[in-house]
């Protein structure tokens, strides 16, 4: 645990991603309640402002989380992250036991909260891959020596929590996992020659596995997925049936938005044409009342963000800490495409919320969690005078 006081630590961290983070959760905070404030009335008779203040209890609980990441010194993940994997694969297999929501079993009831123990999965392993890429860093880069076992460890980090989450049937979020070990494993210390070998073993894996699981339980999307992949394409074609509903309204809204959008708190899809407006489909309600031109600065800002991250991996005195920070840049810039890119028709659509815009505990603390990373590496880079090459 590092001893530097709140006050040093605030001096050391970077100023651009500090204001960043507070400007997109003022702004997540008022969308969420502008976005929930019907579905709370009319469908669940809470009070107007009930996803906002549980938003902001969440947005809490990770504060305090995050002003514990900030003290302690990324040295000692190598002693702290294998236990949190220890811990996660746990959750992951209790949440796999729990009931069914959505059409998934990623949700673990505690009574006085629900939690995703997939989301906080995301991080552990992004920390556990940046430290056995740090440790193995000359090794791996080493002629003549068997790499083998090592790259094993790293895939086995790499593939578990996918594997666990596909088994929750939480398609959106296995793919996120993968996606973000796929960019670590690319840029990482590995030699070209193995990386390849490794990505040829995965691939012919993956596809024994598909084969297996078919030829045992059928097809292993269910009728409402296969229903998102095959109107993705042509979602108000697939309206009628259920397959397009989401994705048509969601372009209703864009469209009514136009160029300077309807006004705030003026949406209309958002009275029972989208579901669940607060989460998945956050972007749709945005764009419908703020508009292209104001939808624009979101963008500039998302960029702002994304570019700061990898900035500050780039200078980062550490390997770990440059495969951190790139591991959560990625692990953003992903959700924002997957999100954005099923409300606009580009993918098929999954249940993945939009950073900072999306109602949801688990996500919101695990973001500032991730933020919070990237800070104690650029906190540790301007009280580190050697830098790595």
């Amino acid at each position: 645990m590092s001893k530097m006081s709140l006050r040093k630590l605030f001096r050391d961290s970077d100023k651009q991603l500090l204001f960043l983070t507070i400007i997109f959760f003022a702004i997540g905070l008022l969308s969420i309640v502008n976005a929930s404030s019907r579905v709370a009335v009319v469908n669940y008779d809470y009070s107007l402002y009930y996803y906002f203040y549980k938003q902001l209890v969440f947005i809490c609980i990770g504060l305090c989380l995050s002003v514990f990441i900030l003290k302690i010194d990324t040295k000692n993940y190598k002693v702290l992250v294998p236990f949190l994997f220890i811990l996660m694969i746990a959750l992951n297999l209790w949440a796999l036991t729990s009931r069914e929501v959505g059409g998934s079993n990623n949700w673990i009831d505690l009574k006085f909260m629900k939690i995703q123990p997939s989301e906080m999965s995301k991080l552990v392993m992004i920390a556990f891959v940046a430290v056995l890429f740090e440790k193995y860093y000359r090794k791996l880069r080493t002629l003549n020596i068997p790499h083998y076992e090592m790259i094993g460890k790293i895939i086995i980090v790499g593939i578990t929590f996918p594997i666990l989450v596909i088994l929750q049937k939480d398609l959106g979020t296995a793919f996120i996992l993968l996606i973000i070990f796929g960019v670590l494993f690319l840029f990482s210390p590995i030699m070209k020659i193995d990386k390849l070998r490794s990505i040829v073993f995965l691939g012919a894996l993956a596809v024994l596995a598909v084969f297996i699981v078919i030829q045992r339980d059928g097809n292993p999307l269910n009728d409402a997925r296969m229903s998102r992949f095959s109107s993705f394409t042509d979602p108000c074609g697939n309206y009628e049936n259920g397959g397009g509903y989401q994705v048509c309204n969601g372009y209703i809204a864009i469209n009514n938005g136009g160029f300077s959008g309807l006004g705030i708190g003026k949406s209309k899809q958002k009275y029972s044409y989208i579901p669940e407006p607060h989460t998945d489909s956050a972007f749709a309600i945005l764009a419908e009342e703020n508009g292209v031109i104001r939808i624009v600065f979101v963008f500039i800002l998302y960029i702002w963000l994304i570019y700061r991250i990898l900035d500050i991996s780039s200078k980062a005195s550490t390997l770990r800490g440059r495969y951190i920070c790139l591991g959560i840049a990625t692990y953003i810039f992903t959700h924002i495409f997957v999100n954005m890119g099923g409300i606009l028709g580009l993918i098929p659509l999954t249940g993945v919320p939009l950073p900072f815009f999306s109602y949801g505990g688990s996500f919101a603390i695990s973001l500032l969690a991730a933020l919070s990373m990237v800070q104690r590496v650029c906190i540790e880079t301007k009280n580190q005078k050697i830098k790595v090459k």
